[in-house]
């Protein structure tokens, strides 16, 4: 078996071994993940942080060795907290990277960091705090950042910067916790899912307080939330048919 850890901010994981191909996930810088298959250009991974696969650039992370894979797997995350900030190289070169990257590969990567840094579980309270941290960030099916992010990764950010996990996909988030029978059983934190005609989980997102939700729509935006599901108030309309809402913590 072989593993690998991404060195730089942001990388595409994709469907197939091209970059034509489509854009499933992305690999923040810290990410490390085994390495099930390696072709000339391309390996295809398992992330270790949700167990997530696809395939990456080889000329995008670094190999690592299982020792230092068991480390990573074994070390309390600790995780970047501001919006874009810096690591240095051995060579004293700057190399972007975002809020919610990984920083226990440094010493790993010969890197340096001295920026902020937040680390262990917190509050179900701080969630929604989180959450506004993304607050009006582009949708970008399959991304996890500021810049570009999708409903499930938004919710899994959220979660994850506060030290709690999360699958990948909103058909795979809906699979965990504890199933409330009534918004009015819900508190702020827990997340609501909601399907399509045929009944399939496609959207995630995050109650608030007084029936509201913070979801990623267009932008990472705040709606109304009913028992028939989120109420779109520029367009005043339903957008999203409520499924099923899970208490994860």
């Amino acid at each position: 078996m072989q593993y690998g850890v991404c060195n730089l901010s942001i990388v595409p994981l994709r469907l197939e071994p091209t970059d034509k191909s489509e854009l499933v996930s992305q690999v923040l810088y810290g990410d490390f993940f085994k390495v099930l298959e390696q072709r000339k250009s391309w390996s295809k991974i398992r992330l270790a942080f949700d167990g997530y696969e696809g395939w990456i650039d080889n000329k995008q992370y670094k190999d690592i060795d299982e020792t230092q894979y068991k480390v990573l797997d074994t070390s309390s995350p600790k995780l970047s907290i501001d919006l874009v900030e810096f690591i240095q190289d051995e060579n004293h070169q700057l190399h972007p990277i975002l809020l919610g990257s990984s920083l226990n590969a440094l010493s790993i990567l010969n890197h340096s960091h001295d920026g902020s840094i937040i680390e262990g579980v917190l509050h179900k309270n701080n969630l929604i705090e989180t959450a506004f941290l993304y607050l009006n960030s582009p949708y970008l099916w399959g991304g996890k950042t500021p810049f570009g992010i999708d409903c499930s990764g938004f919710t899994q950010m959220v979660y994850k910067l506060n030290g709690y996990k999360l699958l990948r996909d909103a058909s795979q988030q809906a699979t965990q916790g504890e199933a409330l029978s009534f918004i009015e059983e819900s508190e702020p934190g827990d997340l609501a899912f909601f399907d399509n005609n045929e009944g399939t989980i496609i959207h995630v997102g995050i109650i608030m307080s007084d029936n509201y939700i913070i979801h990623a729509h267009g932008k990472v935006r705040i709606d109304r939330l009913d028992h028939y599901g989120i109420y779109n108030i520029d367009k005043k309309t339903h957008t999203h048919k409520l499924r099923v809402i899970k208490k994860i913590i």
